[in-house]
């Protein structure tokens, strides 16, 4: 929040007094914020904006919102874009080109749904072979001064995922090749406690991180994305250098290329790789929630629904049924009404209303109605 509000809420709007927000400015931020940032990011920035001129309100700087007040300002909207899933191609080429103990990064983050910081977070404890299953239990996050710290997984609860036998093996044989380094850091929040109460809540926890650099410290993942995830992006082809960064060293001169990969390259693409597969293999919506740590079902579908197979042909197969068109059927001489039609006495009305019909086109079909099963013929 802080890095949106002071990177593009303040250079566009940061010289207006308050009272000057108009439709026009507001118009002019939201044209000037779309051509800095993504609709998505934009929409986000707007609402921080949103919030800021309640707070005005609330502390009478403003009598109203302008946003609120002006309604012909249209907020931004994010496009809508379905989340990309990678082949096994790509997977096996991105994990090759990674240094040998980051692979089983690329193996958590398929084989168990996990964000990035759940991975960074994971420990060698929260592996339960015996059982066959995983427990997220923590995320690795890092503040906006760069302070490492220890909070619940995604969506703020911990959560259990099934173990795979292969994601076992490979579990095994990195713990036997990159043994887990100790790591202590504050829970929540790295700020010093001020009171008992934080004191207890920021107390700091260990753990054996399995995921760790050759120097056996946490990973910082800008320092990973840009040294590591991207470089194996750029040696498997998937994107390609932009720049380059000059650097002195004492006497010497480094250069390292430069690499803007986009975001649905990045590790959150092994998320949306797992959910694919799940859903290709007919795995329940709701179990796969529970193993993303999504609040409900509806979140998985707004997300991964286009990655289930079939989808919308079931539907389509019961509305074809619906217009097919009834042909015409007669009642059956086996039929117990039949029977009892012939033993009917008719009366010279009756019959010479059957006899007048005998040219109608007659259709028969059965029906529920009220739960039971009703035998209609329509004249």
């Amino acid at each position: 929040m802080r890095s949106r509000i002071w990177n593009h809420i303040i250079p566009i709007l940061g010289d207006f007094p308050l009272r000057e927000i108009d439709a026009s400015a507001l118009r002019s931020f939201a044209s000037a914020l779309l051509g800095r940032v993504e609709s998505s990011t934009a929409e986000v920035i707007w609402g921080h904006l949103s919030s800021i001129l309640n707070s005005a309100v609330d502390d009478k700087r403003l009598l109203r919102n302008p946003i609120k007040v002006h309604r012909s300002v249209k907020a931004p909207r994010r496009t809508e874009k379905k989340a990309k899933a990678w082949t096994r191609s790509v997977v096996d080429a991105v994990r090759l080109h990674l240094q040998d103990r980051y692979r089983f990064a690329v193996d958590l983050g398929l084989g168990l749904g996990l964000c990035q910081g759940e991975a960074f977070g994971l420990a060698e404890e929260d592996f339960d072979f015996e059982a066959g299953v995983v427990h997220i239990r923590r995320q690795l996050r890092w503040d906006i001064k760069g302070r490492p710290y220890f909070c619940l997984p995604k969506g703020g609860k911990m959560r259990v995922v099934p173990l795979s036998p292969n994601l076992t093996a490979r579990a095994r044989d990195h713990f036997r090749r990159f043994p887990s380094t100790q790591c202590t850091l504050p829970w929540r929040n790295p700020e010093p406690p001020t009171n008992a109460l934080e004191a207890r809540q920021r107390k700091p926890i260990t753990v054996q991180l399995v995921l760790t650099t050759s120097h056996g410290n946490r990973i910082y993942y800008r320092t990973w994305n840009d040294r590591s995830w991207k470089l194996a992006l750029a040696a498997a082809g998937l994107i390609t250098a932009v720049g380059e960064k000059v650097r002195r060293d004492g006497g010497r001169i480094r250069r390292t290329p430069v690499y803007a990969a986009p975001r649905e390259d990045m590790f959150h693409v092994l998320r949306h790789t797992y959910a694919s597969v799940q859903l290709e293999a007919g795995e329940s919506v709701v179990s796969l929630s529970t193993w993303l740590g999504h609040s409900s079902p509806k979140i998985t579908l707004d997300h991964y629904a286009h990655f289930m197979p079939g989808a919308g042909q079931r539907g389509q197969a019961a509305m074809d049924a619906w217009l097919e068109q009834d042909q015409p059927r007669i009642l059956p001489e086996n039929s117990p009404a039949a029977e009892w039609i012939k033993k009917m006495t008719l009366n010279p009305q009756v019959k010479g209303l059957i006899a007048s019909g005998a040219s109608m086109s007659v259709k028969y079909k059965e029906t529920a109605r009220g739960g039971l099963a009703v035998n209609i013929i329509e004249c």
